[in-house]
């Protein structure tokens, strides 16, 4: 294994072009490519997206652009609202499997949308306003069900998900209660033990790869660590979304799914880690023991992509850039650098470490390329604040 990594790397450095002129996306013979992306299309209302995908809207447009670009055999898509019939995925889905700009069409026949938490009314007030209808008091923000939802999108068969949508906070071993600066827990305790982690979902989603064998994509899109008071209640949740990954990698006997079914994986699965976990590992306001914690679990590998782009970004941008202590070229979002946070990393593909890893990198193209126009920066991005992610696996 570790000879067949070694000649794909050796193959593709002869072959790559200059990584500071170009984005590159060539891949590796007989590689399956694995992509993660915060599209940012999520809308205010319900249908909306829809809408903009059929009257093909400019942002629509240029986040198929990019994933017609890279051609990713499997991807997850954040902030992607999910209507009840799927009606939004499969109108998407239609306008990649057309093609834009261009670019030959890319059919997607095996999708998964489940359930997620955001906008879904828990009827209690979550966020100690007196009102228990608010987007903070559903059991994950948002303004409808299915707001800022996930999505997978694959050219390969996918068998049967699974979901952690349901699984209590409480329930978490060393689950980090948000309390008051006084130590008060924030949540009275009939609140607390009803409380879900997930503030989306995160799942489980096998796919059949060329030869047979599985891959299993652990999909989750943790809360901000931000939009709270002292009592940093998303903080600590998004601490704890990221633990519940470990746990579902781990197989944790004291795990159960949505249906009841005891654990996670199993101790031969191969799996790849997908989403947009909102933490960076050396920056930002995450509490980054947690994001550190996962990024050294012996069952993973970190592939740490780069691109062209983004460290130019920093650069050129400056504020609170220019305090990071973390590698400015591994960034996936680009945000407000003044106060800040700045760019951050905080979109991941992770590979369990017996996968052979033949290539990785994030879609943000250097200043000087013709692609730089399909994510500008700043505030108001033609595609999305966050940058597409990929991993390239061969198959065994």
């Amino acid at each position: 294994m570790r000879r067949a990594g070694a000649a794909v790397a050796l193959a593709l450095a002869l072959a790559a072009p200059d990584r500071g002129a170009a984005l590159d996306l060539g891949r590796a013979e007989g590689a399956v490519r694995v992509a993660t992306f915060n599209t940012a299309l999520s809308r205010r209302g319900a249908g909306l997206l829809e809408q903009d995908i059929l009257k093909r809207a400019p942002q629509v447009m240029a986040v198929a652009e990019i994933l017609l670009r890279v051609r990713p055999d499997i991807v997850l898509l954040q902030e992607f609202d999910r209507d009840p019939e799927g009606r939004a995925l499969a109108a998407f889905a239609a306008l990649l499997a057309g093609g834009v700009a261009d670019l030959p069409g890319l059919a997607y026949p095996h999708r998964f949308q489940g359930r997620v938490n955001s906008g879904e009314p828990s009827g209690i007030d979550l966020d100690g306003d007196g009102r228990r209808m608010g987007a903070e008091d559903a059991w994950g923000f948002g303004m409808f069900p299915g707001q800022y939802g996930m999505a997978v999108l694959s050219r390969l068969p996918l068998g049967e998900a699974r979901s952690y949508r349901l699984f209590l906070w409480s329930a978490l071993p060393e689950a980090r209660r948000p309390r008051h600066p006084g130590g008060r827990p924030f949540h009275d305790d009939a609140v607390w033990q009803a409380l879900r982690l997930s503030s989306k979902s995160h799942w489980i989603v096998p796919a059949t790869l060329p030869g047979g064998d599985r891959l299993h994509l652990l999909a989750a899109h943790p809360t901000p660590p931000v939009f709270d008071g002292p009592e940093d209640r998303n903080g600590a949740r998004n601490a704890d979304e990221i633990r519940l990954l470990g746990a579902m990698i781990d197989g944790a006997g004291w795990l159960t799914d949505d249906a009841g079914a005891p654990g996670g994986l199993g101790p031969g699965d191969r799996f790849v880690v997908a989403g947009d976990l909102n933490a960076d590992p050396a920056d930002g306001e995450a509490r980054r023991d947690a994001i550190e914690a996962l990024l050294a679990h012996p069952r993973l590998r970190d592939p740490a992509p780069e691109s062209p782009g983004a460290a130019e970004a920093s650069a050129r941008q400056g504020g609170a850039n220019a305090r990071h202590r973390g590698p400015h070229a591994t960034d996936t979002a680009d945000w407000r650098d003044a106060p800040g946070p700045g760019n951050l990393r905080v979109d991941y593909l992770l590979s369990s470490a017996d996968l052979t890893v033949a290539g990785a990198g994030v879609f943000w193209p250097g200043k000087g390329d013709p692609l730089a126009a399909l994510v500008k920066g700043g505030r108001e991005p033609a595609s999305s604040d966050h940058r597409l992610v990929w991993v390239d696996i061969l198959p065994e």
